[in-house]
């Protein structure tokens, strides 16, 4: 009791997850300090008791220490003498208290008790394996034997120094300690994506119920959507597996039938050896079930995660400031031709998300979060039942763009099934400031318009610049995991408007050009007029990028002075306004795709005599342009081609202006002009053969 009294003191928090759990304890430091390491070893369960109408179990443990779960065994599936063999530790600051083990039977919907047991954590002996066989127990339950589970504890004593920088190094040695074991627990090789794309020829005993498919890669398991009991049902859903280093290499489908609500019925299985599967290729799997008849089509992806990490809050990499020095160092730019792949580091620290959207029926949501960079891909843990989760995780990710843009998205945990969407951020990497703590307003999943919510993230980026540089050049790296696109009448107005904006720019341009030469400014038409002589006349090819260089260094300064361009902003349309809208937006992209059509197809009946009279008029005049650059310098002509467009409205005020060019190809037919009645008789009447 003396080693336990209050004192003021510092007091440490590690805060970690194991599974789906959520580990929160708290350790005073005393003074003296001294604290204790209970280490244990779930080694197996014997005749456990029965809770599925197989006559078998799915248990997994729960241990629980002053009323919170600080840490959640694996699920043996289908076995009433589980092999766990798991071992963990965490501090304890008092030893008057217990420690209760509860064993539970993994369901779909609720899991169905199993029963438990406790341990006094006093009478455990000091640095010494205590081998224990704790019987279980349930008082509402008519059971008597409900079997035992075997399991290892130590206690050990910690002792500290009394004085505060010692404690407080010893105490964050070992919260880096709990922070690795975090990672081996959290981090995960690769990512297996698998999308479910059809059945074939599966077996229809009765024409009523429904079918869905069940995957399972060791403990993860997810449910398809059902649908109606077809020969050949189209299911195009994608679900995504981790995988540990531990974790088993077989992916096992199960077809199910399900009549009813609770009548389900398995007609066939398959698998698919993972380690057989080649990294970051996408791979067509056509199965044939075992025990049925009938095969399952889907496409698997195996993603590897190389150099990034997870860790604790309390254990940033870049917070030590020796790791941010050997960082610094390695993208020193006197390095840059080493490793010319590596171009950068970047660590994100998720800190919470705030005022999420409700996904349950109780109001609340289960959130877990994914980060994405190119194709390495990380998760949080699930925190259950909030809307205001705080995970405190630090993630690391190698840079290999600069140019990339991190994902974040908030999803709700959905049981077996695919997790619900809540939320998403999108960060480029050159737009993020050392250090800064920001909360990010949540999007909707096509980032167009802002979500319910906001996550706070920190942020820090080192990078190379010669390196991001030289990768600039280079092609961007394939994405392995791309959604299918599908059409959207929003996106479709919002892509002619883009178009139509590009087009009235280039219009505006070339109105502009032909002012000069209309002479609607004299002042204006006559500065265009020597600029272009002595730029003619003078001209060299190194101008050209000179010619860039200025326009980047204007729009430079533009920029520096604060001058932004505007974008006209969406205002809110009723019913009838959306429905002209997608009107005129159909109607614009009929025009504007018959115009390019058109375009290119007369030019192409330039050149293949569909009408003899324009590509005979086409190759007299291709015959007069060669004989006229072969004797006379390009400069020449550039040059009287100007001259007769500046002083062509001075020498006859009512000259209409025109492009030669144009008006030649408009003669020419397009392809369905070619097939109509009026394109077919022209044609007729200057095609001798078509007579």
């Amino acid at each position: 009791a003396d080693l336990l009294r209050k004192s003021r003191c510092n007091q440490i928090c590690y805060c970690f997850a194991m599974g789906n759990e959520t580990l929160s304890v708290s350790e005073n430091i005393r003074d003296p300090p001294r604290s204790f390491l209970l280490t244990i070893n779930l080694k197996e369960g014997r005749n456990l008791v029965i809770r599925d109408r197989c006559g078998t179990s799915d248990p997994y443990v729960k241990f629980k220490l002053e009323g919170k779960t600080f840490y959640k065994s694996k699920v043996v599936y289908k076995n009433l003498n589980p092999t766990w063999n798991e071992t963990f530790s965490l501090p304890v600051k008092d030893l008057n208290q217990k420690l209760y083990i509860k064993v539970y039977d993994r369901d779909l919907t609720t899991d169905d008790f199993m029963g438990s047991a406790s341990v006094t954590l006093s009478d455990l002996e000091i640095d010494k394996a205590n081998e224990l066989s704790l019987p279980l127990d349930d008082p509402n339950s008519l059971e008597e034997d409900m079997g035992s589970v075997l399991v290892d504890m130590s206690l050990s004593v910690r002792d500290g120094d009394s004085k505060r920088g010692q404690v407080w190094q010893a105490s964050t040695s070992q919260s880096l300690r709990l922070s690795e074991t975090l990672k081996k627990s959290q981090l995960w090789t690769s990512v297996v994506s698998v999308t479910l794309v059809e059945g074939q020829e599966l077996p229809l005993e009765s024409q009523g119920g429904q079918l869905f498919v069940r995957f399972r890669l060791g403990e993860q398991r997810y449910k398809s959507k059902n649908h109606c009991k077809v020969a050949n049902p189209q299911w195009r859903e994608r679900f995504t597996f981790k995988q540990f280093l531990d974790s088993p290499e077989i992916l096992e489908a199960e077809l199910w039938s399900k009549e009813g609500r609770r009548n389900e019925e398995c007609l066939g299985t398959c698998e698919v050896d993972l380690s057989k599967v080649p990294f970051n290729q996408r791979q067509l799997c056509t199965h044939t079930l075992e025990h049925g008849r009938g095969r399952l089509v889907f496409l698997v992806t195996l993603n590897t995660c190389s150099g990034v990490s997870i860790s604790d809050l309390c254990a940033a990499p870049l917070d030590e400031p020796q790791e941010r020095q050997n960082q610094l160092d390695n993208y020193n730019v006197k390095r840059s031709l080493k490793n010319l792949r590596d171009v950068g580091f970047l660590q994100v620290k998720v800190i919470k998300a705030s005022d999420l959207m409700a996904a349950d029926l109780n109001g609340k949501s289960d959130p877990f979060c994914v980060l994405e960079l190119g194709n390495d891909r990380l998760q949080t843990h699930t925190i259950y039942k909030t809307l205001n989760p705080e995970w405190n995780k630090v993630f690391t990710f190698p840079v290999k763009d600069i140019h990339d843009v991190l994902v974040v998205t908030i999803f709700d945990e959905d049981g077996d099934k695919a997790p619900d969407f809540l939320g998403k951020v999108a960060i480029p990497l050159l737009s993020i400031r050392r250090g800064q703590q920001i909360a990010f307003p949540l999007k909707k999943e096509d980032l167009g318009g802002l979500s319910k919510g906001s996550i706070t993230l920190e942020l820090d980026v080192i990078f190379n610049p010669v390196r991001a540089s030289v990768r600039t050049f280079q092609p961007r790296e394939r994405r392995f995991m791309e959604d299918n696109p599908k059409f959207s009448k929003k996106a479709l107005a919002r892509n002619v408007l883009r178009v139509q904006t590009l087009y009235r720019a280039i219009m505006s341009t070339l109105q502009y050009i032909k002012s000069c030469f209309q002479w609607e400014s004299v002042q204006r038409s006559l500065l265009a007029f020597l600029v272009f002589v002595v730029t003619v006349w003078y001209w060299e090819f190194y101008m050209l990028p000179l010619f860039l260089v200025l326009l980047i260094v204007r729009n430079y300064l533009r920029f520096r002075s604060g001058w932004v361009s505007h974008d006209l902003e969406s205002e809110r349309k009723g019913l009838m306004e959306k429905i002209h809208m997608v009107q005129e937006t159909i109607i614009t992209l009929q025009n504007l795709l018959d115009e390019i059509a058109c375009f290119g197809e007369r030019i192409k009946n330039t050149f293949n005599w569909s009408v003899p009279f324009l590509s005979g008029l086409a190759f007299l005049v291709f015959v007069i342009a060669t004989a006229l650059t072969y004797y006379i310098p390009i400069r020449y002509i550039v040059l009287i081609w100007g001259i007769n467009k500046f002083t062509k409205k001075l020498r006859n005020p009512y000259s209409i202006d025109n492009n030669e060019v144009l008006d030649f190809l408009t003669r020419v037919p397009s392809d369905v002009q070619k097939v109509s009645p009026a394109g077919s008789a022209g044609q007729e009447a200057q095609n001798p053969r078509a007579r």
